[in-house]
Formats: C-alpha cells, structure tokens, sequence
C-alpha cells in the first residue's frame, strides 16, 4: 500500500521542503483548502476530502475535469477536515501517513492538529506530521518509534495526558533508561542524535516526538 500524504490548510514556508519529502508513488489527499498547496507544488491530489468551504467552484471544476476524487462533508459536521482526511487514508489501507500544512497561526487549528495523531495512534499506524526542518510523531506505550536523521539533529520529547513511565532511548547524547518523563516537565527538551537513528521506547503513557533536523 502507497504512503499517504495529506495536505492541510495551515501554512507551509518551505515549498522546496515539502516537494522533498513527496515520492512519485505517494497518494496525495487535499483536506479541503490544503488544495491551494498542492497548486502551489504542482501536484494534483488524488481526494479532495472536507466540507469544501475554502475551495472556490472554479478549482473543483478543475479537479473533477482531472478525475480527482471528491469526497465532500456538511458544513455542520463533528471532525475537521483534516481529520476526515486521516481517517479516510487508515480506513483505506494506508497504515504510514505524512501531514503537511497542519501549523498556522490559529493557535486551536494548530494544538487540535498536533494532537490529533494520537487519536489514531495504535500498532502498525505511523503518523507524522511535517514542518520545514521539522517532523512530529506520536510514540504511545507500550511500544516504540524510530527517528531517522543524522548527528546533531534536535530530538525533543514531551508527554502528554499524563506522565510517560519507562522511558528507555538510544542514539541520544542523554539517554533515558526505564526513566519517567513527567508531564509539564521540560526534561525531555533539545536532545542530539549521535547517531543516524534514535529508538525511543515507552511502557505507559503517550510522547510528542520532535525531530528537528539540523539543515534542510
């Protein structure tokens, strides 16, 4: 099953870092105004997925004349279109997602956002969210996740819900083991990989892990 990756309509700076990280063979879904990105990177999305409110008549014109999937939503509906968008792509098979315009300046969009994965966060089911030279993801215990990066990228990690019990990482200048993230703590913060990839394991408890890489 391709990768997915889903355009939202928050903001992306870096075009020329978006196009990175998009393969030829990928599924590329528009939630709803994520459409204005995807013609900015000339991509045609494959669904167009939300309530279409920030989708004018002349773009879906455009897209049905390509064949574009179009999968729309009420107005008065209990999930964001990104959300919609993310369940869609799981319900379809695709178990690696990449999110990318999820960051803005509207402060609910952007926590709603970076929360949302853990909705989805469950065995076999890997969500990340991108930003320029950063990338998000959800570990959720008991389990692990793999960084991949290089030596002297950022690694931060935050628990959130609650604290993290049985933190146990490797490839980190200051490793963790069988330790306790607490929430609200600022422990986990501004880590380095030492090495090409880092394995962050957790017993209990749920950790927003941020890779910043050190260049573009």
């Amino acid at each position: 099953m391709s990768r997915a990756i889903i355009i939202a309509n928050g903001e992306i700076l870096n075009l020329d870092a978006a196009r990175a990280v998009i393969g030829p063979d990928d599924l590329v879904i528009a939630a709803d105004g994520g459409l204005r990105h995807c013609f900015r990177l000339g991509l045609t999305p494959r669904l167009l997925i939300g309530d279409l409110d920030s989708t004018s008549p002349a773009d879906l014109a455009t897209l049905e004349a390509t064949g574009t999937q179009i999968i729309r939503h009420p107005a008065h509906k209990d999930q964001t279109d990104l959300e919609l968008a993310i369940e869609w792509a799981i319900r379809n098979g695709h178990n690696d997602i990449l999110v990318l315009g999820a960051l803005g300046d509207r402060w609910d969009q952007t926590l709603a956002n970076l929360l949302l994965p853990a909705l989805y966060a469950q065995e076999g089911t890997r969500i990340r969210i991108i930003d320029g030279r950063q990338q998000i993801s959800l570990a959720r215990g008991p389990g692990s996740l793999t960084l991949s990066g290089a030596p002297g990228d950022t690694v931060s990690l935050i628990p959130i819900g609650g604290d993290a019990h049985g933190v146990t990482t490797s490839g980190l200048e200051y490793p963790l083991d069988n330790g306790t993230l607490r929430f609200g703590s600022t422990l986990g913060i501004s880590n380095t990989l030492t090495a090409r990839e880092a394995i962050i394991s957790v017993q209990e408890g749920l950790l927003v892990c941020v890779l910043i890489f050190s260049t573009d």
